[in-house]
This record gives structure tokens, sequence and C-alpha cells, in this order.
């Protein structure tokens, strides 16, 4: 192969190699920019939404939330985390699972209430799901109860529905597969939840006795469980329970 021919090859690898390593750069900018924009999208919805938050004291805010969507049920907050949001109850568990409370497409979805709950918040167990995000956006701040002592210090959150409020107590963290129908199917613990209970202490990462002690011991107990995705293992979840206490 003569010197010519050997440097053309060369100067065609060259510009080839040069190519896919703009494309790849093109595409790293391109995916950090959408990736920025959910985050920003996610940021800029809480903030508008926090300006409506209710309180226990004053619910009139749900009147304005309402008129925004219809499909607002509730607000919920873990304190001491970023988990401060309306809760939003769809026809089926997919309507807001990438649609923000303005009814948009959005992949930061919404916190949104298991359709087989009642929106009212009667049942013995409820279920909320929201997206794991960086950046304590949406239910990505479960992640903080993965370290015992922030899980032992931080252990109270409210629930706020237009016509009364719950204070929330965690008394438990679980890892389970998205398939683990002890935690996402809610219809067989309406009228008794001990072995709900049982399988939370067995599994548990970390537990509250005092408070689990307490939910034994009330007549008609009701538990909410705040679920989100996780990494540990293939299908994992990240599941913290707690106990709705009237206020």
């Amino acid at each position: 192969m003569s010197r010519f021919i050997q440097k053309a090859i060369n100067s065609i690898i060259s510009l080839i190699v040069f190519a896919c390593l703009c494309i790849a750069g093109i595409y790293a900018g391109y995916a950090l920019y959408d990736n920025n924009r959910i985050y920003t999208q996610a940021q800029n919805v809480q903030e508008d939404m926090l300006q409506y938050k209710p309180t226990k004291d004053n619910k009139k805010a749900f009147e304005e939330l309402r008129k925004i969507n219809k499909d607002v049920c509730a607000w919920v907050t873990l304190d001491n985390t970023n988990i401060d949001y309306p809760v939003l109850y769809g026809e089926d568990n997919i309507t807001y699972i990438n649609r923000d409370v303005y009814g948009e497409f959005a992949l930061a979805g919404s916190i949104f209430l298991d359709y087989r709950n009642d929106k009212n918040f009667m049942d013995a167990y409820s279920i909320l799901y929201g997206h794991h995000m960086d950046n304590h956006k949406m239910f990505g701040d479960l992640d903080l109860y993965k370290e015992e002592k922030f899980f032992r210090k931080n252990q109270t959150g409210s629930l706020i529905l237009p016509d009364r409020s719950y204070k929330l107590k965690i008394f438990a963290i679980v890892l389970v597969s998205a398939s683990d129908d002890y935690i996402f199917d809610p219809t067989p613990w309406q009228n008794d939840m001990s072995s709900l209970i049982t399988y939370v202490i067995s599994n548990g990462m970390y537990i509250n006795k005092d408070t689990i002690h307490e939910l034994q011991q009330t007549i008609n107990p009701q538990v909410l469980a705040f679920t989100t995705c996780s990494s540990e293992f293939t299908d994992a979840r990240t599941i913290v329970l707690t106990m709705m206490e009237p206020e």
C-alpha cells in the first residue's frame, strides 16, 4: 500500500473518530440540558404550588388548588425534607405518573394517591406514589430515611385535607420489589392490618417500635405509605410507612 493511500485512510479514520466525538459531545450536552430542564420544571411547579399550601387551621387554599386541578385531594408534607406537595387522584395509576398538577406533560409527574384508595383518605391503608429524583425533588428525599440517624430524628409529617388534617408519624422504612403485594395492594388491609404490620416488623430496614405499638393499640388505625423507585436491586422500591393521627 502506497504512503499516499495509507495517509488518506488515516485521515478518513481521524475524521470518523472526530465526528463520533462531536456527536457524543452534542448528545451529552443535550442530555444535560434536558435533565436540567426536567428538574427546573419540577422546581418551578413546586414553587408555584407552595403559595397555595393549606394549613390545618386554614384550608381555603383548596378552593384555589381545585380551580387549578379538580383532582387535588390533599397536601402532604414530611418534616425536614423537601417533600411538600399537593396530592392528585387520577382514574388510574398512570394518569399523573408523567403529568403535573396543571395537567401538562412532565417527566417529573406528580405525587398521587393509588386509584384503588378512597380519595378522601377514609381507608385504613393508603398509598402515595412519586418519582425518585435527585436534588430533593418529588420523592427523592425518601432516601434520607435510609440513614438511621436521620430516620431516628425525623419521624413526623402532615396530611391536610379539605375537611380535616392528620399528623403523620413514621414507623418504618422498607425496601421491597415492585411486585410486593403486601405493600402495593391496598385492598387486603382495609379491615385488618395485623399481617401487614408483622411483615413490616420482619422486613423493615429501620422501625420505630413505640409508634408500631401505638398503631397496634389504636382502634381503626390508618396507615399512609410513601413509595418511590430505588436502585438497590432490579425493581427495588423504597417505602416509608406512617401512622395517620387525626388532629
